[in-house]
């Protein structure tokens, strides 16, 4: 069955990037006429929005370095998307950009004077989630918004997996998290609903650091994908939010995890996983770098 979906995604076609025109925002661009700029954070931009930092009034800059990647472009609008509760509310933090490369820095204050539902860092809660992108006017006149006026992309996979450019850069609203590195682990009671196994499997995972509490994963099944298909699990992000954890993103077949029966025992972190293609397996992580995880919770 991993197969056939491998065979659906590869002869899968959708637009690189699609926009809106200047008549009101109801026309698509096509690929030919649309356009990608390249946000990427600076070396000195804090990579999250520190709520201790926040707390302590200590400052908060973000950064960033935007260029252009294709298109004729005449000018960028800079906006932001902030969402709380669900909900997102939509802003140019600045109009009218016209000279690319160009290095863009926001303060807390600024970001508080741009949304109308922030009105003091007290405001700022776990969770939150502040994204920049652009609205792009090329030459010919036409325009088209990267993200549109909900904060829902207008582009498609292909975009959002690049790894030569980003076409925005988010900030979640967190604490300082220290996940990264190159663990054990062992998985048992591996299964998908028609094949199973008690055997043990273990191995290594390692998650990177992504900034603002996100680690990419080695391999999110901890080696049940060895089991059911001799491959690892990949594309899967884990979300570390002030010790709260979940899966982010979806693997390679596009399917989403959940993690369920989490327990902190010192250096050991125990949790049933499930996907949304009914596998499964429990697993248990061993640091190996002379540490306890912290208190982990769902």
């Amino acid at each position: 069955m991993k197969n056939i979906k491998n065979i659906f995604k590869f002869i899968a076609f959708s637009l690189l990037l699609m926009g809106c025109e200047n008549d009101g925002g109801d026309s698509k661009l096509t690929l030919e006429q649309g356009a990608i700029p390249n946000f990427q954070k600076t070396a000195t931009s804090d990579s999250f929005i520190n709520l201790v930092d926040l707390s302590n009034d200590q400052p908060i800059k973000l950064e960033l370095n935007v260029s252009t990647v294709y298109g004729d472009i005449s000018s960028m609008d800079i906006i932001g998307f902030y969402t709380q509760d669900d909900k997102t509310y939509r802003t140019v933090l600045k109009a009218n950009q016209t000279t690319f490369p160009i290095t863009l820095s926001f303060t807390i204050e600024d970001i508080i004077n741009s949304f109308p539902i922030l009105n003091s860092k007290d405001d700022f809660k776990i969770g939150n989630k502040l994204l920049i992108s652009a609205d792009i006017k090329l030459k010919n006149g036409k325009i088209y918004k990267i993200y549109d006026d909900n904060g829902q992309p207008n582009f498609g996979s292909h975009v959002a997996t690049s790894v030569q450019y980003s076409v925005s850069q988010s900030f979640l609203v967190s604490c300082p998290s220290f996940l990264a590195g190159t663990y054990s682990f062992s998985t048992t009671n591996i299964g998908d609903g028609v094949n199973f196994t008690t055997e043990t499997y273990t191995g290594t995972v390692t998650f990177t650091d992504k900034s603002g509490g996100s680690y990419n994963i080695s391999d999110a099944s901890f080696g049940g994908y060895t089991y059911l298909y001799d491959v690892a699990a990949t594309g899967l992000q884990l979300q570390d939010i002030c010790n709260k954890i979940t899966f982010k993103g979806v693997n390679q077949y596009g399917d989403s995890f959940s993690m369920s029966n989490l327990v902190v025992n010192g250096n050991k972190l125990s949790f049933h996983w499930e996907t949304s293609y009914d596998e499964y397996g429990d697993t248990v992580i061993t640091r190996t770098d002379g540490t306890n995880w912290p208190d982990l919770t769902l």
